[in-house]
């Protein structure tokens, strides 16, 4: 039986109105330190999302849920965050925030293959 690593992750949420506590799951991001791995989906349902907020910038809601996996990916492009390390890196981006994008609380899991693990919360929670 395949080693099993420690792994965390949150859900990536769109929050129409942070006031009313309504969201959206658009996406997940898996931290496992024993792995190295750090890394987000982002599945954008334009449709879903403009039936809940019509007035919203879809390209404005894009470009900042677009900056999740390239932040988890590190590097100069990433900006200052992306010059973190991957622990770091993850807990900035799980921070609690009153914004139209949040995550939800971080969960442990244990896990074999932290990508195939990131496929499949995807799968059950965003989709």
């Amino acid at each position: 039986m395949p080693e099993k690593n420690l792994f965390e992750y949150a859900v990536i949420r769109v929050v129409p109105r942070v006031e009313r506590e309504e969201f959206l799951n658009v996406g997940i991001i898996l931290y496992c330190a024993k792995q190295k791995f750090l890394k987000a989906n982002v599945y954008i349902n334009e449709h879903k999302i403009l039936t809940f907020i019509p007035e919203l910038e879809i390209d404005f809601l894009k470009e900042n849920l677009y900056a999740i996996p390239k932040i988890c990916e590190g590097g100069v492009d990433a900006g200052p965050i992306g010059l973190l390390d991957n622990a770091s890196r993850f807990r900035w981006l799980t921070a609690t925030r009153s914004t139209v994008i949040q995550s939800s609380k971080v969960h442990p899991g244990l896990c074999g293959d932290a990508e195939e693990t990131l496929q499949k919360l995807t799968e059950q929670l965003v989709f």
